[in-house]
Formats: structure tokens, C-alpha cells, sequence
């Protein structure tokens, strides 16, 4: 994972949840300086004893990352980390505000959870998560972590994603675009008409939005000018 990230010296880069250190050695070897964000109170502490760790022992969905860089002051953040599987979607939806803060993130993830931010429409995989972060990132999934690689293995295959803030994204109500999103896949076996069409109509809207589709057909595209136009 440390290739893939490509850490260099005095590059400002945060890791989420360090635990016993396993990415944390490497990385600090090679930039000099790592925050690291632990709310485990035992290992915050092991940690600190790090010279070259500035640790943050806190709930990662509490961090304020704008703060974070500013503090650093530095230009942009890079973020990296061995998420933890049952809340990496929570993770990922909080990292969404502060993207401008981000130059780009690393993560080691379920590998089924990189499969659905990174599909493309009209597959099984895409979904929510899809639209929301393809919206906001451009991502690859760039290294398969087979059970293997752990001590003892998991049930699960592991993959690391790299994610790169889109300069050029369109500047919708993250809100709104959630909502409807949500609504559009609350149902994803039945035809839009059932669901976000009635949501269409109790708002008013009139425009053109062919809702005669599941989905997962439409593309992230029509989904972010579906939001504009309702912003």
C-alpha cells in the first residue's frame, strides 16, 4: 500500500485509524512527520510515544479536515488508511465536504465496496455510493489485497483505492444530490416512475427526466444535471 500511495518527504498526509502501526512505520520513515487520527485511548497513547507522530485521538467522523489543514498549513492534505469495514461508507460520506482540503486519498477497503464506488451504470454494483463519491472524485482501484496478506485472514478480499478530487466538479447541493440519489435507489428493481418520479412530482418539477428507467441506467451525469437543474 505504501507504493501505491507514494509518500514523499515533507508532503503533509494524515492516516485514519493507525492502530498497531502497520502503515504507520513505513509512511513516518519516508515523510518524516505523520497525524495520525486514533480514537482508541490505549493505542493513542502507545502512539504518542512516537516522536515524529502528532496524534489525534478522536472520532474520525468528528474531525474537522478544513481545520486540520489549516493547522498543518499546509496547501492540501493527503489521507490515507486501513479502514475499518463497518463504517467505511460513514468515513467516506464525511471526507466529501472537505475535498477542496484534499489533494487525494489512499484506502485499504473491502474489496466489494471499491467494486461499488468505482462501477460504472447498468451493473449490480452501482449505486449510491457510486454517484456521490464518482461525483466528487476520480477514483481507481489500483492493488487487490487477497485474505493472504493478513494475520489471522479474513473472509473477504481486500482491495486499496486511490481517490483524486475532481477539479472541475460540478457545484451542486451535496444535500439535495444525496437525497435524490437515495430516493432513485431506494427501489432499484423497479422503474423510476415508482419512486423518484413521485418524489419529481412533489416537487414541482417539470423538466425533461425520463424516469421509464431502473436506476442503475442512469449515468452520474444525468443524475448531477437532474440536481442542478432542481437547485
Amino acid at each position: 500500500m505504501v507504493r501505491a500511495i507514494d509518500p514523499r518527504p515533507g508532503q503533509p498526509m494524515v492516516e485514519i485509524g493507525p492502530g498497531l502501526a502497520a502503515l504507520t512505520q513505513p509512511l513516518v520513515e519516508r515523510l518524516g512527520r505523520l497525524t495520525v487520527i486514533e480514537i482508541d485511548r490505549d493505542l493513542a497513547a502507545r502512539l504518542r510515544a512516537h516522536p515524529q507522530l502528532e496524534v489525534i485521538e478522536s472520532d474520525v467522523l468528528k474531525v474537522d479536515f478544513a481545520q486540520l489543514q489549516q493547522a498543518q498549513a499546509a496547501t492540501k492534505l493527503r489521507v490515507c488508511g486501513n479502514l475499518p469495514y463497518n463504517i467505511s461508507s460513514p468515513i467516506l460520506f464525511h471526507l466529501l465536504p472537505f475535498a477542496a482540503h484534499i489533494e487525494d486519498q489512499h484506502f485499504m477497503l473491502q474489496k466489494e465496496v471499491i467494486d461499488r464506488m468505482v462501477a460504472a451504470p447498468s451493473t449490480g454494483d452501482y449505486g449510491r455510493l457510486s454517484v456521490m463519491l464518482q461525483w466528487r472524485y476520480a477514483m481507481e482501484n489500483v492493488l487487490f489485497v487477497p485474505p493472504a496478506a493478513f494475520e489471522p485472514p479474513p473472509r473477504v478480499d481486500s482491495a486499496v483505492v486511490r481517490m483524486v478530487p475532481r477539479p472541475d466538479f460540478a457545484p451542486i447541493d451535496p444535500a439535495l444530490l444525496s437525497e435524490l440519489v437515495q430516493v432513485a435507489f431506494s427501489q432499484r428493481r423497479k422503474l423510476l416512475r415508482h419512486t423518484l418520479g413521485k418524489w419529481l412530482e412533489a416537487r414541482g418539477f417539470g423538466g425533461p427526466f425520463d424516469v421509464q428507467r431502473r436506476a442503475e441506467e442512469v449515468p452520474v451525469a444525468e443524475y448531477l444535471a437532474l440536481a442542478d437543474a432542481l437547485g
